[in-house]
Formats: structure tokens, C-alpha cells, sequence
């Protein structure tokens, strides 16, 4: 798999982060998200397959790990800078024009509510090529057509290389249906994030 130096990649004008992970993903996560540091001034908005029946945790254990504000996503609120946000479970997770948060429940999407497909085809639809979209580890397809969705948007993709996911099947599915911008392992993920700035 191919694979680049994160000092080597520029970024400019980057204005929100998605990201989407299943089976592996919470490991995924804490291990991007290590990179971070207080101040980072970025949204970054992420669906992580959850069960329906119970409460999700996510917010709480990743606030305990990472420098900056994490939440779970509420209906309607609109999106800040520096926030870390969390799909709940039961809901899809979308992003509206005026670049706030919405939930729904509409079918669901490869057995998954929230689906990462609604996220990434959505923040797509409002970011274009503002966005940065992030597809890791993962068991099903969820995540390869909302993530030809933002390169066709003109935004930058990048897809955890699959010999080091702990489940290849959701990165392998990605590649198979685009060529994203970038194919990297988790250090040179966590580095592409912490080296992007919000610009003026």
C-alpha cells in the first residue's frame, strides 16, 4: 500500500473532519486522536457503528483522552470549531447546509443507524472541497459510496491502509469503489490531523 510522509501532505483550507469506523474502531480513534493537541481548531464529526439499545459511552471515554471539547451530537445544534462530536446510537448523523447537526431515522444502512454513508455523503453536500473525510477499520461496505461522494465534491479522502486495519473489509470496499487521495496507517493519520489549521 502506498504511503506518504503527513509533513509531506498540505492541506490548505480544510474547514471540518469526518470520520467513519466500525468493527476496531474505538483502538482506531484513541490511536488518531493521540496526535491531538489543546487548541486544535478544527470540527471533527465522527460515526463509529454502534448498537441500538444502549447508551453510548463514546463521549465520555474520549473526553478523558482528548484535549479538546467531545460531545455527543445533538439535533439542530450547529457545528463549532475545536468540537469533537459523537453519532448517539439510533439515529443517523447528517450535516445541513447551514453547517449544523441533524439526527434522523431513516432506513437503515448496511444494517447500520447511524450509517457513516449519511455523514460523509451530507458534510459532502455542505463542505465540498472544505472537507476532509476519513474511513478506518471496519466489518461491512458502510462508508465507500459517502466516500467517493466527497471526492466527487472536490474533497480530500483518505482511507486507513488495509494490511494494518484490524478489519480490512470497510477500507478494502472504499478502495474498491474510488482512489482516494491519500492511503495511510494510523500514525500518519493522526499526524495528517494534527497538522492541519483552520484557515482565515
Amino acid at each position: 500500500m502506498s504511503d506518504v510522509v503527513a509533513s509531506e501532505l498540505c492541506l490548505p483550507g480544510i474547514k471540518a473532519v469526518v470520520i467513519g469506523a466500525s468493527a476496531g474502531g474505538v483502538e482506531a480513534l484513541l490511536s488518531i486522536f493521540a496526535a491531538l493537541r489543546a487548541g486544535f481548531g478544527l470540527p471533527i464529526i465522527v460515526v463509529l457503528h454502534l448498537p441500538d439499545e444502549r447508551h453510548s459511552q463514546l463521549a465520555e471515554v474520549f473526553s478523558r483522552r482528548v484535549p479538546i471539547l467531545v460531545k455527543e451530537a445533538q439535533d439542530k445544534e450547529l457545528i463549532q470549531p475545536g468540537t469533537l462530536y459523537f453519532a448517539g446510537p439510533g439515529y443517523h448523523l447528517s450535516v445541513e447546509q447551514d453547517r449544523s447537526l441533524s439526527l434522523s431515522q431513516e432506513e437503515r444502512v448496511y444494517h447500520s443507524r447511524p450509517a457513516i454513508d449519511y455523514l460523509f455523503a451530507s458534510a459532502a453536500d455542505a463542505y465540498g472541497s472544505e472537507l476532509l473525510a476519513i474511513l478506518l477499520t471496519g466489518a461491512n461496505q458502510d462508508g465507500a459510496q459517502g466516500l467517493a461522494e466527497v471526492k466527487r465534491r472536490g474533497g480530500t479522502t483518505v482511507v486507513q491502509d488495509p494490511d494494518e486495519a484490524r478489519i480490512a473489509t470497510m477500507p478494502l470496499a472504499a478502495l474498491a469503489l474510488h482512489t482516494p487521495n491519500h492511503i495511510l496507517t494510523l500514525s500518519r493519520i493522526g499526524a495528517l490531523l494534527a497538522s492541519l489549521e483552520p484557515s482565515p
